[in-house]
């Protein structure tokens, strides 16, 4: 069996906030929309979004209502400059979850969240 990750679903609670979040502040490109479904070309994996509401209604997966207060994955974005990248967030109001920090391997790594509290790191490439 051979496996290749073509897309990662997210579900929301909002569409309009995500949709700014992820358009506006972190300049994703939209691919495609239709209703509350939503994909955003970041490269070789597209990132997506659907209301927690239409995954109930349209697929029939049991998601729960409320936002978790524990996270269980988290989503990565390579960047040139992660000190700078974490400042125009922060200028933008983003939430910083851990500021920027070199790790034991020679890779600079920060966090924020999304509106729906979603961990997304920003980092540098390895090399």
């Amino acid at each position: 069996m051979k496996l290749a990750m073509k897309y990662i679903i997210l579900y929301i609670h909002d569409v309009e906030q995500t949709m700014h979040f992820y358009r506006d502040i972190l300049q994703l490109p939209v691919k495609m929309q239709v209703d509350t479904y939503v994909e955003f070309d970041t490269g070789m994996t597209t990132l997506s979004f659907n209301t927690r509401q239409s995954v109930r209604q349209e697929i029939g997966l049991e998601v729960a209502e409320e936002i978790a207060t524990s996270s269980t994955f988290e989503i990565g974005f390579v960047v040139d400059d992660v000190v700078a990248t974490i400042e125009q967030l922060r200028q933008q109001q983003v939430k910083i979850v851990k500021e920027p920090v070199v790790k034991p391997w020679g890779q600079t790594v920060a966090y924020i969240a999304d509106p729906d509290g979603h961990f997304i790191e920003i980092c540098s490439a390895l090399e």
